[in-house]
């Protein structure tokens, strides 16, 4: 084989090789091409943006109190004879707790009636005599005075008596007694605990609204109750007042009424009070995960024939993982709940199904 012969076979052989490494790397960035396609189409998840009636509740922890809840006076002086309540009797309204030695009050009573009752007699008598014309208007007028001091003296010692038996103003439970049998009691100025009384047919639930949830509240409006002691029972209650006035930390003291026909619930009990706030119009919502950034500057993602999109959207308010969005997003839209941090504007996705 000559030289040129040679020459000529080597020049086929290193195009040929040439040819071989340029189809190698052009099936290399192809295969590079199609990988890279399939790696921008990030699998992310999806919820459809709805109007919804927004629920906005506000849940607060106060103590339960007796409706009616009295400490009761002793309005007489004298020595305890008799006791007829011991703690936790029920008793109703006007029952004898205590009752007072009441021998001397007793005996004044007795003769004030008889002279109330004899001036009164007398006083008929001189007004039949007066109108014959046959007393004269001094010795009327003079009956009259003397029927009416006895009267009044009647009434004193009849309350000064009746005190002696001391009773409830209410019905309600005894939580507390303070004398026994032999303990000297007074009247006022200085008047001595007999026992307290609690009303529980009845409850208030004693709350503080902070300052910027207090227009969110009206009288009436319901509230549920709850305690750790039921944990699967809730006592549906009612807003009975609300304050005008705050305290130095701008919470203002707001009073929940609810029946306790069970007396299931006592007095001194903590309590979570849930106020419930009912939206007027449904509000476009959306879950808070789907939101990229703060409330002030919110965005999110909504997919579109898989491609996803970045909005600016306003926020107008949060209830616990809702947000309610005023404009940026349509009903029915979808928006990214899971996924959007590995996005950009325009990229593909593949929607996972949920």
């Amino acid at each position: 084989m000559n030289t040129k012969t040679r020459l000529f076979l080597i020049g086929g052989i290193i195009v040929i090789v040439l040819v071989a490494l340029i189809l190698r790397n052009r099936a290399a960035m192809n295969a590079t091409s199609e990988g890279s396609s399939i790696a921008t189409a990030y699998s992310v998840s999806v919820v459809a943006a709805a109007r919804q009636s927004l629920d906005d509740k506000i849940t607060l922890v106060g103590t339960i109190n007796g409706f009616n809840d009295v400490v009761v006076l002793s309005e007489t002086q004298g020595r305890v004879v008799k006791v007829d309540a011991e703690v936790g009797d029920n008793k109703p309204a006007g029952s004898v707790l205590v009752e007072v030695d009441s021998e001397l009050k007793e005996a004044a009573f007795k003769a004030a009636k008889v002279t109330y009752e004899k001036a009164k007699k007398d006083l008929e008598r001189n007004e039949a005599l007066f109108q014959e014309h046959s007393i004269s208007d001094t010795q009327v007028e003079q009956a009259r005075w003397t029927y009416q001091t006895a009267e009044a003296q009647y009434v004193s010692s009849h309350r000064q008596f009746t005190d002696t038996k001391i009773t409830t103003p209410i019905s309600g439970i005894v939580t507390a007694r303070y004398v026994n049998v032999g303990t000297m009691v007074m009247g006022a100025p200085q008047a001595t605990q007999i026992a307290d009384v609690v009303d529980i047919s009845k409850l208030k639930v004693r709350v503080n609204i902070a300052e910027k949830d207090l227009l969110k509240l009206r009288v009436g409006d319901a509230a549920d109750i709850t305690t750790d002691l039921y944990p699967h029972t809730t006592f549906p209650g009612t807003v009975f007042t609300i304050s005008s006035k705050g305290d130095d930390g701008h919470t203002y003291p707001v009073e929940v009424l609810l029946s306790n026909p069970k007396l299931q619930l006592k007095a001194g009990m903590f309590v979570s009070v849930t106020f419930k706030q009912k939206g007027t119009e449904p509000s476009l919502l959306v879950p808070r995960k789907a939101l990229l950034g703060s409330q002030q500057d919110a965005k999110l993602y909504v997919v579109k024939d898989n491609i996803a999109r970045l909005r600016s959207v306003t926020v107008t308010a949060q209830v616990g993982a809702t947000m309610e969005i005023a404009d940026g997003v349509q009903e029915g839209e979808m928006v990214v709940i899971d996924g959007q941090d590995n996005l950009s504007d325009g990229v593909s996705v593949v929607v996972r199904k949920q």
